[in-house]
């Protein structure tokens, strides 16, 4: 009973702090993750107060690392990545090195051993998802070539880190006095059973994890699909540690990845990985239990070079690297300003060090401390941008003019061509994405029934499988960057849809579609800008054609149909 109660105070207390000063930060125009990591140090035992229990709050947030990788893998778009392989691959490479390297060099002058400074280097190389697509979509970039380029960085950033999670523990964890024959044996078996996984997962997982989907999807029932992608996470994971002895965030980023492949990955993300959010919520908080404010006033020159490697070196090497390879001023500076944070994978990883002993308690410190403060600072950077990109750019021209080069070209500004969501393909959906493609408009449609969107995926019509409701899904289509909404079908979830779309972007133009005149206040509440109702236009088509057959002239014809328009709108408000 006491441990039970342990376990309800340390959720609750988590969470309410975590609630309180997320809200606190957002409304500060912050990341939410800076709260959660300082709800933290509230109810850590190094401030006074409620204490958490640790060993708890570890369990719980192991699960959320589970579903965070789980994420990651969904999000694997392997189409993207080799859409920017020439610019990431080696500027993802190179990053990663100078930003070890010099990792390593901070960890060396503090005194750290060798296997602690490279596992210290390898966590601040590398970015926080959550924090950098938050950045990219809050800024209208996440959908632009640069925001692409960002993400597919990212997600090589991502691979890489998984790799380490699995070669770490034979690498630093293994038999000292094995020697080099007994570490490559190890490694070898490290290797032979990640190729089994990776092997059974995508031959056994492909043929029986999307039926599997497929066969609940059927059955209409949320709760169900929701448990079901929850099962396949969490089952993923636990077998990859219990049957190949592999880490169970490979597992979980594997399962993701079966899934991202299938034809139910944007429902999965929408439906299914809000439980993810509030167990990662319980990782940064455990984390933050971390920070000793007393050890760290100890070591605050380290926590100054390490956030000087972080803002400064990753970025500059990232906007180096896209630079060399020819790209706009523009697209380095966002690419490489978006790296400048860290968060998640860094915590993960230095969790592994702790747990196989190469960790100092220092280094943990000096990672909260950056992972906070570089967080704060990054979407205010990435604010400035293309400030920083026309200024270096201008300085690059006037040196080449007075060299007597004359000055290279810039590069056009990224152009981004009308884009336009569709909600529903049904006839009206059908008519209007017809009349869209035959204008030029390529549209993105959102449905809920699959076999239409892997028709439409056919014909070579963008369509995206889930819910409008939820915002992943929308954020999927596109509508952060989107000009307009058209809401074609008709139901109870109309008002849901518009002000979610809304929300994410204010100035979206938005044509909703209602079956009664009784909706129409309601969507325009929620953020429609032009509704059009069955009723009125039956009442609209009736009126003309009577009218026409008693010899009314057009003139007459249209003055009655303003007429009954302003009855009509205005008897329901």
């Amino acid at each position: 009973m006491p441990h039970e109660l342990d376990l309800i105070l340390t959720l609750t207390g988590g969470l309410t702090a975590a609630l309180a000063l997320g809200f606190l930060t957002q409304r500060m125009r912050l990341s939410p993750i800076v709260g959660y990591l300082l709800a933290g140090i509230l109810v850590g035992p190094f401030t006074p107060g409620f204490v958490a229990d640790k060993g708890l709050a570890d369990q719980l947030a192991e699960i959320g690392v589970i579903l965070l990788m789980f994420g990651v893998g969904l999000q694997f778009h392997v189409r993207e990545l080799l859409a920017v392989r020439k610019v990431a691959v080696p500027g993802a490479l190179i990053q990663i090195a100078v930003a070890t390297a010099l990792g390593i060099l901070v960890g060396r002058v503090a005194g750290w051993t060798w296997a602690a400074t490279v596992v210290f280097g390898i966590a601040i190389s590398v970015a926080s998802t959550v924090v950098l697509t938050r950045v990219l979509s809050d800024s209208h970039v996440l959908h632009t070539p640069a925001g692409h380029l960002a993400v597919g960085w990212l997600v090589l950033e991502d691979v890489f880190t998984v790799l380490v999670l699995v070669l770490l523990p034979v690498l630093v964890g293994g038999d000292a006095d094995a020697g080099a024959v007994g570490i490559a044996l190890s490694l070898g078996l490290a290797l032979l059973k990640l190729a089994g996984l990776v092997a059974f997962t995508f031959i056994v997982g492909q043929r029986v994890i999307p039926k599997l989907l497929g066969y609940v999807a059927k059955t209409g029932s949320r709760e169900l699909f929701t448990l079901t992608v929850l099962v396949v996470a969490l089952g993923v994971a636990v077998g990859s540690a219990k049957l190949f002895g592999s880490s169970m965030a490979l597992g979980a980023f594997l399962g993701g990845l079966v899934v991202g492949q299938s034809d139910f990955s944007s429902r999965a993300a929408s439906e299914a990985l809000p439980m993810r959010d509030a167990f990662a919520v319980l990782f940064f908080v455990s984390v933050g239990m971390l920070l000793d404010p007393g050890q760290l006033a100890a070591s605050w020159p380290i926590a100054a070079a390490t956030l000087a490697v972080v803002l400064i070196g990753k970025p500059l090497a990232a906007v180096a690297v896209v630079l060399l390879l020819r790209r706009p001023f523009q697209t380095a500076f966002a690419v490489g300003i978006s790296l400048a944070q860290i968060g998640e994978f860094s915590f993960i990883l230095a969790t592994l060090g702790r747990q196989l002993g190469v960790m100092p308690d220092e280094a943990s410190q000096v990672l909260v401390v950056t992972s906070i403060v570089s967080i704060t600072v990054n979407p205010l950077l990435f604010g400035v941008r293309d400030r920083l990109a026309r200024w270096t750019s201008s300085l690059f021209v006037r040196r080449a003019a007075s060299a007597g080069g004359g000055g290279a070209e810039a590069a056009p500004p990224d152009e981004s061509a009308h884009r336009t969501v569709v909600v529903g393909y049904g006839p009206v959906g059908r008519t209007l994405t017809r009349l869209l493609r035959e204008n030029g408009i390529e549209p993105t449609v959102v449905e809920l029934n699959l076999d239409t969107v892997k028709q439409l995926q056919g014909q070579g019509v963008r369509a995206i499988y889930g819910d409008a409701t939820q915002r992943e899904i929308l954020d999927r289509a596109g509508i952060t960057a989107a000009d307009s909404l058209l809401f074609t079908s008709a139901g109870a979830s109309g008002d849901a849809v518009i002000e979610q779309a809304k929300g994410m972007n204010a100035k979206l133009f938005i044509l909703a579609r209602a079956f009664y005149l009784r909706e129409v206040a309601a969507l325009k509440k929620a953020g429609a800008d032009v509704v059009v109702t069955g009723e009125a236009e039956v009442a609209f088509a009736m009126t003309e054609r009577l009218l026409v057959r008693l010899g009314a002239t057009v003139e007459q014809v249209e003055r009655e149909r303003e007429r009954v328009r302003s009855e009509l709108f205005e008897a329901h408000g």
